[in-house]
């Protein structure tokens, strides 16, 4: 595994104030852990920015969507402007819309005896992200977007196609239509549309963009990221991410628990130096509250019994399960890499 960068998020830096506010500049980190897997999908997701096309990052929680997302638009060394899906958007929260009025009054007296008085009011005009965007030539990272109703993300099917924005509160003005720059490009994420609190998104959007479908990692970039995010030895971390991936494996969910709780595991033993050990009743007892929701068992609101976690643990330690369970077989054994595949949304997707 090797670190490379990341996209931190700095709005202060003096490119961003100087294109517009909502920009943010991209920067490199060394908290970003790459892999086979990692550097696969970001030489395909560049490759398809390069040749003019949106992507789309789809796939459930937990899989580095939105990390992925940062990594990539990074990479264009361009400014970008983060959107975070929301029901209540509309068109107008995408694009602008007018924002106060201006009056002018012109009185002339040049001749002491006769006024002439002139007025004229307009209304302010304020765009808003998408439209700063295009104008700008800037990266687009619209994170869950289908948490927006499906029309409100209407303007993006002229931007992605005909590379026009249409603004229809500028008509009158005569800029009614804007050319999109020749360098912005789109990165978009999702969560399966049958995921709570999301909209099914409409084939023509998903026509016009190149979806790449994520899932889980391999064992050995998963621990990586882990140590990473966590500052925990390598062992440790083996432990944790070996008994996530089983219990993603046999819980009630493929998808669950996420590696968000192998790094959160991971966080607390190293906050209270603690081992991930079986007979050490604190990592027992974080192991129960971060993965019992998992348990086959597991119903909302209600408690769940230790015994799930505990026999996993026991399995990993080859303890009434035999040596064939300690090593969880999930969707991305070690050695396999998870390879996300490629595909342009027909109608039917």
């Amino acid at each position: 595994m090797t670190a490379v960068a990341f996209a931190d998020v700095d709005a202060g830096d003096e490119q961003s104030s100087v294109e517009g506010e909502d920009s943010i500049s991209l920067g490199p980190s060394n908290a970003f852990v790459s892999s086979a897997a990692v550097q696969n999908i970001t030489e395909r997701a560049l490759a398809y920015l390069a040749a003019g096309y949106a992507v789309h990052l789809s796939g459930p929680p937990g899989t580095g969507k939105t990390t992925l997302a940062f990594h990539v638009a990074a990479q264009l060394g361009r400014p970008a402007i983060l959107i975070h899906g929301d029901h209540e958007f509309g068109s107008s929260d995408l694009i602008g819309r007018e924002s106060g009025y201006r009056k002018s009054r012109v009185v002339d007296n040049y001749i002491a005896s006769v006024y002439r008085f002139e007025e004229e009011g307009r209304a302010l005009w304020i765009d808003n992200r998408i439209t700063t965007a295009c104008r700008l030539g800037h990266t687009i990272i619209y994170d869950e977007f289908n948490r927006s109703k499906p029309e409100a993300n209407n303007p993006f099917l002229s931007i992605l196609s005909e590379r026009v924005l249409n603004v229809p509160g500028l008509h009158g003005r005569g800029e009614g239509y804007v050319n999109v720059h020749p360098q912005f490009r789109a990165i978009f994420t999702s969560n399966p549309a049958e995921y709570v609190g999301v909209f099914r998104t409409q084939d023509a959007l998903l026509d016009r963009m190149i979806t790449l479908h994520l899932d889980h990692y391999d064992r050995s970039t998963e621990i990586a990221i882990t140590v990473s995010k966590s500052n925990i030895d390598l062992p440790r971390a083996e432990q944790v991410v070996d008994l996530v991936r089983l219990t993603r494996q046999v819980g009630r969910d493929p998808h669950f628990p996420t590696l968000r709780a192998s790094i959160a595991i991971a966080r607390v033993l190293a906050a209270r130096g603690r081992d991930a050990d079986l007979r050490d009743p604190a990592f027992l007892s974080t192991c129960q509250d971060i993965l019992a929701p998992a348990s086959p068992t597991a119903k909302r609101g209600y408690a769940v019994s230790s015994d799930f976690v505990e026999s996993l643990l026991r399995r990993l330690d080859g303890i009434d399960g035999g040596e064939e369970a300690s090593t969880p077989s999930g969707p991305c054994a070690d050695g396999e890499t998870a390879t996300p595949q490629e595909e342009t949304d027909d109608a039917d997707a």
